[in-house]
């Protein structure tokens, strides 16, 4: 006889993390001491063009949550975020320029200079 599963089923996203994103992630989490945290990339009202990204590291899930892996990093996105994020990458910069977590959001028609907020 099986027993059934109380698992509630898992929604995806349309949001991506690159392969150096997802290292650099892992990398900070190792370096945390923590399995238990997940990325989540959020939107919320506010910055100078709107919007505002909020990306960090979360031990909570909620019901309403979208999840998706890559490379063994759960990143989380609200069901609130998801369309203002839907294409959207998430990449990690190490260059002289810039170091960083950047993303690459196709819904931004505009974006400003400090490139953590869009409309």
């Amino acid at each position: 006889m099986t027993t059934p599963t109380t698992e509630r089923p898992t929604q995806a996203h349309a949001v991506t993390l690159t392969s150096g994103a997802a290292e650099k992630v892992t990398s900070l989490l190792q370096q945390e001491g923590r399995d238990d945290l997940r990325l989540r990339i959020a939107v919320q009202p506010g910055g100078c063009s709107g919007l505002i990204y909020q990306l960090y590291f979360d031990e909570r899930a909620m019901d309403s949550d979208l999840v998706a892996e890559f490379d063994g990093v759960e990143v989380v996105v609200d069901k609130m975020s998801s369309p203002y994020l839907t294409g959207a990458v998430i990449d990690f910069a190490d260059t002289i320029e810039k170091q960083g977590f950047t993303i690459d959001n196709p819904n931004a028609g505009s974006s400003c200079a400090c490139g953590d907020s869009f409309s």
